[in-house]
């Protein structure tokens, strides 16, 4: 008899723009054997799940269906993309409160019927949402992982790549901190095969800026950020999925951290099958640290102000 391998199954929760595009990505990239979208509106994540089942003669077997937090159960990675939509001018943080609630509801249901997945955190502000998560959870800190600045890296690193005409995956250059108006570029780091990036301050300036602001910018233009997040995410499923032990930007729980604990925050991990394995260490310069220990307090302060 052939020998039985345990299918690979991950779940998004919350079907909006973000959950539905990351749910297609995966499915395009064949991550998972089995996928599970779940939504408040039923509705949705059925006519989701129907629309991907029909594009399935020119993909490959898996199986995608509309469930019930009950097909948590045996997941491997539980994404959560669900919570209030950021509404133009609005910033992270003041989404916190509309999000807490749900994600109280969304955690009670996933701990139900399982305690040995991942859960990876999208919603806004991740960070906030992470932790909470983690608190809520009691789970190993390892397995509670934030989107982090990860996209935030991701856009920088293109707008660095843009402005010296070189392909961006060869621009090696972190965001750091908050998922936020608070994040910090790590310029001090930044290289092209471990040469200085020679721009002026000027320069660096607006681009750090267009990175910072660029979630704004495609919210006035478009509504919703969600093509370039689902890409991150998909990232972060194939390193735990591989065992990669990849190195990306998560937000996770800091304990001494630049002088930093008990807050969840952006900073470079290494990604494997059991989720963050250990968290890099980064050499700042005397005021990048100024900045990194800025935000965190302000994100402290947040998580203070909130019942966990």
């Amino acid at each position: 008899m052939p020998l039985q391998t345990k299918k690979t199954r991950i779940v998004v929760i919350g079907v909006g723009a973000v959950g539905s595009t990351t749910a297609y990505t995966l499915l395009l990239r064949e991550r998972m054997d089995e996928l599970v979208l779940i939504d408040a509106n039923q509705e949705k994540a059925v006519g989701d799940a129907l629309d991907m089942n029909h594009g399935l003669p020119f993909l490959g077997q898996s199986k995608v269906w509309a469930g019930t937090y009950e097909d948590c159960k045996g997941a491997d990675i539980i994404i959560i993309t669900a919570g209030a939509a950021q509404r133009p001018g609005e910033s992270r943080i003041d989404l916190l409160k509309r999000n807490v609630a749900i994600y109280e509801s969304i955690t009670t249901e996933v701990l139900k019927y399982n305690d040995d997945g991942i859960l990876l955190i999208a919603s806004n502000p991740v960070d906030v949402m992470a932790y909470f998560t983690w608190k809520k959870s009691g789970w190993p800190v390892n397995r509670i992982i934030g989107s982090g600045t990860l996209l935030d890296s991701a856009r920088f690193r293109y707008l660095i790549g843009e402005e010296l005409n070189i392909d961006s995956r060869s621009v090696h250059a972190h965001i750091i901190g908050e998922h936020g108006d608070s994040e910090l570029p790590l310029w001090s780091l930044a290289n092209i095969a471990g040469t200085e990036i020679a721009l002026s301050d000027e320069v660096k300036e607006q681009i750090f800026t267009n990175t910072k602001d660029a979630a704004y910018q495609i919210i006035s233009a478009k509504g919703a950020t969600y093509y370039a997040i689902a890409l991150a995410l998909d990232r972060i499923c194939t390193a735990i999925l591989h065992n990669e032990a990849a190195v990306l930007n998560l937000s996770t729980l800091l304990q001494d951290y630049h002088g930093v604990s008990d807050v969840y925050l952006g900073v470079p991990c290494i990604v494997d099958r059991e989720g963050i394995r250990e968290v890099l260490k980064l050499n700042m310069t005397p005021s990048e640290e100024e900045m990194f220990r800025s935000s965190a307090s302000k994100l402290k302060e947040i998580i203070q102000s909130i019942s966990l």
